[in-house]
């Protein structure tokens, strides 16, 4: 593949509801663009982007994937995207890098709540953007109700730039509204003809909505547009290029992925109309001189990047996605990794068509490629030269809280299950791995019950090892609501010297459930010597590790010793840590103890329309309330506390609920004393776990 300068390069990424067809877009684009000689299809798992064994076996994209199209003397990079909210960062990684979206809507299933977070994303980003119907060629698509939809939905800056031509049920042919000329396909080729009788008011419409934004760009355009004047297509095409970049108009073309029509028109609009990177802006900060740096993508300043997504695969090995900032990047060059301190030489540079490397010389500002093996490099880096470090900002990935608990059955596998999962943590930026030690237990953090199912396949089928996921164990405490007085006392014989403590102490709430214990001793006389009260403490250390209710971490026990008795020969530190366990267990169980359970203050974004059902269900999960916050666009944050146990599976009955429109987020706040039930089931459950390993 030859270099293109930044003025050349496309970079575009396919945004949609899951199964609205962003990859038999992408495969009919590069067949279009001579990557490949005949179309694959995701139903057979042999699409150019669908590369990974769980997306050809699921039949859908998992993650996102770049197919670089030579179009017109130009590079398009098309970035083609999971649809499912459960990889939802492979998304976020693309959208930093491209520099417009084509937002894919099925003709068939029309607006879906895909397309509204599509929307969402772009807005987010500054993104210019264009929607694409797909599907044309089924019989009850419908290009005008998708229109409809969406000019409701947004707004008069939507725009189509084609309009179908149906006959007999069947997709024939389009018109452009620019041009006002229609096109016929006869087999491969593609024959101009005469506008339909039943097309023209539509194209009317469509045409004057574009000729206002034309004359909006300037007060000659409009006052030329009042007077009469007509437009000569060369203006309407440059007026339009500017609206699409700036936002103010939202193009909508359509065509049929299967039979590769209206691709050729998509791939003309996206030379024409979208950007290329030197129309966009990025700024970082030079670390030497603690000055704004504006990279801007221009090629004569000094070389930077950053990483924006990484490939850790076991089949075709390790690949940091790179987006160059400014500078050129080249064979051999020496750059430097701000985040790690790494400098290193880079021998080669590819761009990737799906998982295929393709070695280029050169990359220019703006353009995507790929770097093979760099030590330690972690997506979001940035990378330039050592005498110019450039540091860029964070990509915003959206925080995993769906949470399972995993165990390695295969207890030879562990070492090999956690350097499996470290790998996949680095491709992944939604996946988090937890040891959860005070609970005995290893954590999985995902997106949603679906992106953790993946995620197991995966480390079955990729790296060999398996894992089996369960409802994770909640993270209860133990305390006490009264006082009480006890004593105990340790005692053996068992020939030469003995062991002999005697404590007496008595236990009361301490008031800070941030500290597990507090321990004071107001001994009179010398009835216990000072060299055992350290081990009195250490007893107590040990025994509020786990508690006697339910054996979870105690905290805000106060403990205070003031009296026992000891021997000259016998006592030991062993035997007062001994008796002082024993007294604490006695005194816990004796002064009213109660388990505690954690609250989350957790919020939750949904359309105003769901509000109602939201605040439903979290009554039902014992959740209260706080109020809510009204907020741009039609929607509602509900502001609550719940406990923290009810949030398992939260994330599949939210989407469920809510058509896959709701957004939640948590955070824990604080303990607090868990009902009667609950309680009850907790300390039966512990009772039956000793019962069975006294059996054993």
């Amino acid at each position: 593949m030859k270099v293109y300068t930044t003025d050349k390069i496309r970079n575009v990424v396919l945004l949609g509801h899951g199964g609205s067809g962003k990859t038999s877009l992408a495969e009919a684009m590069a067949y279009l663009g001579g990557i490949t000689s005949r179309m694959g299809k995701v139903e057979e798992g042999n699409t150019v982007s669908d590369y990974g064994k769980e997306e050809q076996k699921r039949k859908f994209s998992i993650s996102t994937s770049l197919i670089p199209i030579e179009w017109e003397d130009v590079k398009i990079n098309v970035l083609d995207t999971p649809g499912y909210f459960d990889f939802v960062g492979e998304v976020e990684e693309a959208v930093s890098a491209a520099d417009a979206a084509v937002i894919v809507v099925s003709g068939k299933a029309g607006v879906e709540v895909g397309t509204e977070k599509a929307w969402d994303i772009c807005e987010k980003y500054k993104l210019p953007r264009m929607f694409y119907v797909t599907d044309m060629d089924i019989d009850n698509a419908s290009f005008r109700q998708v229109v409809e939809d969406l000019s409701a939905k947004y707004g008069k800056k939507i725009a189509p730039f084609h309009l179908p031509i149906r006959e007999n049920e069947k997709f024939v042919g389009y018109i452009s509204v620019v041009s006002q000329t229609a096109s016929r396909w006869q087999g491969k080729e593609v024959v101009e003809c005469d506008v339909p009788d039943y097309s023209r008011e539509n194209l009317e419409n469509y045409r004057e909505t574009l000729l206002e934004a034309v004359a909006e760009t300037s007060e000659e355009m409009m006052d030329r547009y009042f007077s009469g004047e007509t437009f000569s297509e060369a203006e309407i095409r440059a007026a339009l290029r500017n609206n699409v970049i700036d936002g103010s108009i939202v193009p909508i073309s359509m065509g049929s992925n299967i039979l590769n029509q209206g691709t050729y028109a998509l791939m003309d609009d996206i030379v024409k109309y979208m950007p290329s990177p030197e129309n966009r802006t990025i700024a970082g900060i030079n670390t030497k001189t603690n000055e704004i740096y504006q990279a801007d993508y221009d090629f004569s300043k000094n070389k930077s990047a950053f990483i924006f997504k990484s490939i850790v695969d076991p089949f075709i090995g390790k690949y940091s996605l790179i987006k160059v900032c400014s500078g050129v990047f080249k064979k051999d060059d020496a750059i430097y990794n701000i985040d790690k301190d790494i400098e290193e030489k880079v021998s080669k540079l590819y761009v990737l068509q799906g998982n295929k490397p393709i070695e280029v010389p050169e990359l220019h500002a703006g353009d995507i490629g790929a770097l093979a093996k760099l030590t330690g490099a972690r997506t979001g880096n940035s990378l330039s030269t050592k005498a110019n470090p450039i540091q860029f900002a964070k990509m915003d990935i959206s925080t995993p809280y769906t949470c399972m608990r995993y165990k390695v059955p295969n207890k030879a596998d562990i070492d090999k299950t956690a350097q499996a999962i470290q790998k996949m943590t680095h491709e992944d930026l939604t996946l988090r791995s937890v040891n959860d030690a005070e609970n005995g237990q290893m954590l999985l953090y995902g997106m949603g019950d679906q992106h953790l199912e993946i995620i197991t396949s995966r480390l079955l089928n990729e790296y060999k090892v398996q894992i089996e996921l369960s409802k994770p164990k909640v993270a209860f405490r133990e305390t006490i609501r009264k006082k009480s007085d006890v004593e105990d006392k340790y005692k053996k014989q068992s020939g030469g010297h003995g062991q002999y403590g005697h404590v007496k102490m008595r236990f009361e709430p301490s008031g800070d459930l941030e500290k597990p214990y507090e321990f004071e001793q107001e001994v009179v006389g010398g009835a216990v010597p000072k060299n055992y009260f350290p081990a009195v403490e250490k007893g107590m250390q040990e025994a509020v590790l786990k508690g006697p209710l339910a054996a979870y971490p105690v905290v805000g026990v106060k403990g205070i010793l003031y009296d026992g008795s000891y021997h000259p020969v016998d006592s030991s530190e062993m035997a007062f840590k001994k008796a002082t366990i024993q007294a604490f267990k006695k005194g816990f169980m004796q002064a009213g103890p109660v388990l505690l359970e954690p609250i989350a203050s957790l919020k939750v974004t949904v359309p105003d329309a769901y509000s109602g059902d939201v605040m439903g269900d979290l009554n039902k999960r014992r959740g209260r309330v706080l109020g809510m916050n009204p907020i741009v666009g039609g929607k509602q944050t509900i502001e609550a506390e719940i406990p923290m146990m009810t949030l398992h599976g939260y994330c599949t009955v939210l989407r469920s609920m809510t058509g896959g429109r709701g957004e939640y987020e948590y955070s824990f706040v604080r303990y607090e004393q868990a009902p009667s039930d609950v309680q009850e089931a907790e300390v039966a459950a512990r009772a039956s776990k000793v019962a069975e390993a006294d059996e054993d």
